[in-house]
């Protein structure tokens, strides 16, 4: 019956898989394995259930202004887990959509019986919280068709960056911790070396429908906050594709923007633009990205609009190569940011390199190990300069 609700299983090959987000799927594209998704209909609606979950053992050296340290931990990679709730429907011409995306972690404590006397304590230094902590990353709807294309109203992943996450490949994996600790939900991968933190941002933001292989996209978002002062106008943000398939080759070009004005004394135009390509050819694939930025902040820090220390200047680029054989993907990247400009002494440069293997087990569960070196040289770095390695084993369960 057609008012009867149902339960379904949908299985999905990874090269056209559509979880709820561009996340999903470049999740889905990385792992090469098929995706599964739980789903229950009612008439002509539909909600789908989607997630993933991981964990890694981390061994990280780190030398600084000549002292070596060592340490180990049990830890998120780049990515949280996430579980995904995502309504769908078509009613009078317009494909309509709802999500509504958690992403937990496991590196916050959890040890504590009973309430804690500082909840809001968020692990500072001599405070533990014992709640794990939630992320609330996509929770936005949308509607168009095919003709005139779609409009989103929420929180989703930006524009600005957003390409290039999801083709670097330690998304699956660990990459770099040097910036993240207990307790963030994440490590930052290859953010801050290569390319800018993408966020995940309220916006409202238009795509067009496609035309061949080009598509764009284009939104004003929440303005960040500059040194404490809130700006008086939106923020925005552009991104304009172009993918192609020829016989075994495949690609993407793509091109992004992001501006916003600051308020306050000594205001000034924030600007970001970014070219990325990716090409694939049978079981190769290979990744280039640059971006320019004034204003964005600290780039080397992976957070849009982390700017303590005035109008900084921002410049990276990041390249990647990976082969597929049978069920195991190898690859290696490379990465530098350099900041420079405003209150900084020096142009601080951050470089990093991963060598990473990632084996899919089966349609659900892929293996992953890493081998990470970043490097940070700079007059205005924290106790000098800075050099670690890591090595990490853990693996990421999508379903």
């Amino acid at each position: 019956m057609q008012n009867k609700l149902s339960s379904h299983r949908r299985t999905r090959p990874a090269t056209t898989a559509l979880l709820p987000s561009a996340l999903g799927a470049a999740l889905l594209a990385l792992a090469a394995t098929p995706a599964q998704a739980i789903g229950f209909s009612q008439g002509d609606a539909t909600l789908d259930i989607n997630g993933t979950v991981n964990g890694f053992y981390s061994h990280r050296t780190e030398e600084r202004a000549g002292v070596k340290t060592t340490d180990s931990a049990l830890t998120n990679g780049l990515l949280p887990g996430w579980i995904n709730f995502v309504f769908t429907t078509k009613v009078e011409g317009l494909d309509i959509k709802a999500h509504v995306g958690f992403a937990p972690g496991i590196n916050d404590k959890s040890d504590v019986v009973g309430l804690p006397s500082d909840p809001s304590c968020g692990g500072s230094t001599g405070c533990d919280s014992p709640f794990t902590q939630i992320d609330t990353r996509n929770l936005y709807f949308q509607f168009g068709n095919t003709e005139w294309g779609t409009v989103k109203f929420g929180r989703d992943i930006g524009l600005f960056g957003q390409k290039i996450i999801l083709s670097d490949m330690t998304l699956l994996g660990l990459g770099g911790n040097s910036y993240a600790s207990t307790p963030f939900n994440t490590t930052f991968g290859m953010i801050g070396h290569g390319y800018m933190y993408t966020g995940f941002q309220p916006q409202i933001t238009y795509t067009t429908p496609a035309f061949g292989g080009f598509s764009a996209s284009a939104g004003i978002f929440d303005p960040s906050k500059f040194a404490g002062d809130e700006t008086k106008d939106p923020g925005f943000q552009a991104m304009a594709n172009y993918d192609w398939k020829a016989g075994t080759a495949k690609g993407s070009v793509w091109a992004g923007a992001v501006h916003q004005r600051t308020s306050g004394a000594g205001s000034f135009n924030a600007n970001g633009f970014e070219l990325g390509a990716k090409v694939g050819i049978g079981a190769f694939e290979a990744v280039a990205y640059g971006f320019d930025a004034s204003g964005l902040g600290l780039s080397t820090v992976g957070a849009l609009y982390l700017s303590p220390f005035g109008k900084t200047d921002g410049k990276g680029y990041f390249v990647q190569g990976t082969y597929t054989v049978g069920k195991t993907k190898f690859g290696i990247n490379f990465g530098e940011n350099r900041d420079s400009g405003g209150a900084l002494a020096d142009t601080n440069k951050f470089r990093s390199a991963t060598v990473g293997v990632y084996h899919s087990l089966n349609k659900y569960i892929t293996l992953v190990g890493e081998y990470n070196q970043e490097r940070g040289d700079g007059d205005d770095l924290f106790a000098g300069d800075l050099k670690t390695r890591t090595i990490s084993l853990g693996g990421i369960i999508m379903f």
